[in-house]
């Protein structure tokens, strides 16, 4: 029988889908933090190095003064909301957006015992909301947009003083508070909780296997919580008049399609039929099954020792199994 006629005869048979998905679960105590976590953490050594790199960056993009933009009289008339404390101030998006998903990734690795799933999860989200925020603040520099409370941070006491000719507003508030008022487009903060609780919302869609086509779709409800939350975050800003809500929707959507396009890079679809696992696992689990056979990526002899393989991952057939060879091209995920 075929692999995929297997397939077909799981889906169809729930009792066999099951004995397949228990099978899998017996597997994954053997890649532990203990047994394989020095191993995976120095195949992904570049990927760490890359990580600090963008948290400098970051940064950088941060402190450095935003465009000056015009503010004159006229414009001055939309920007004078009050201005009033965050709802939810910047310290407490990454413990929403990345801590407490963390938490969930490492509740699961002891319940699964999965060092690859853990290790994936964690640098995933991180490279989420870091990729999101150094763009967010990158574009904020350059576009210079005023928030909508720019008139009490550059005149505290409520008088407007202007150039006669130009109508140019001459801010005389403190130079910090005048220096974020620029700072609205995009909104960092819809960025990062959209970046970390949209990877967080993925992750879970793929370990409840929200998607597996049996019609459970309480399980939406989970899956669409972090999602909530994010959308909350997003609109206490415009709540607090600390963006237009153009700057939410744009950093919502930038958060978004960073946080999906990090999960999907370790993650297949969580609609897949082992959309639970990470690609470095189905890998090396398939390879187990096939009785020790490498997977090489060609012209990268490192991963073969490391026991991963990528999109163009061959595996050697080293006893010559020519219905083997034939598959060499499709991914472990591929061949169920």
């Amino acid at each position: 029988m075929s692999e995929t006629e297997q397939f077909m005869l799981s889906f169809h048979f729930p009792a066999r889908r099951r004995k397949q998905r228990l099978m899998e679960d017996t597997e994954l105590g053997a890649h532990t933090v203990a047994s394989h976590g020095v191993k995976v953490a120095r195949f992904h050594l570049h990927d760490w190095i890359m990580l600090l790199l963008l948290g400098a960056l970051e940064l950088a993009f941060y402190v450095v003064d935003p465009f000056d933009r015009f503010v004159g009289k006229d414009t001055m008339a939309d920007l004078k909301y009050p201005l009033k404390s965050t709802t939810v101030p910047f310290w407490a998006v990454p413990i929403i957006a990345v801590l407490l998903p963390c938490l969930v990734f490492v509740a699961i690795y002891f319940r699964r015992r999965d060092v690859y799933d853990l290790h994936h999860a964690i640098l995933g989200i991180l490279y989420s909301v870091l990729v999101s925020g150094m763009l967010t603040d990158a574009v904020k520099d350059a576009v210079g947009r005023p928030r909508p409370d720019f008139f009490w941070r550059c005149f505290p006491v409520g008088k407007e003083v202007s150039d006669t000719v130009t109508t140019r507003a001459i801010g005389h508030g403190r130079k910090g508070m005048i220096k974020d008022g620029h700072k609205s487009f995009p909104s960092g903060h819809a960025s990062w909780s959209f970046a970390g609780l949209g990877f967080f919302s993925w992750y879970l869609a793929g370990k409840i296997q929200a998607f597996d086509r049996r019609g459970h779709i309480a399980k939406l409800c989970l899956v669409f919580l972090p999602l909530l939350v994010a959308c909350m975050v997003s609109i206490s800003l415009v709540n607090d008049y600390l963006h237009h809500r153009g700057d939410v929707f744009a950093g919502g959507l930038l958060g978004i399609v960073v946080g999906s396009s990090c999960y999907l890079q370790f993650y297949p679809p969580p609609n897949h039929v082992h959309g639970w696992g990470t690609h470095a696992y189905l890998q090396v689990s398939t390879e187990t099954r096939n009785g020790g056979r490498t997977w090489r990526a060609r012209g990268n002899t490192g991963e073969a020792e490391a026991g991963f393989g990528t999109h163009n991952s061959s595996c050697e057939d080293e006893g010559g199994d020519a219905s083997l060879a034939g598959r060499r091209d499709m991914l472990p995920e591929e061949r169920v």
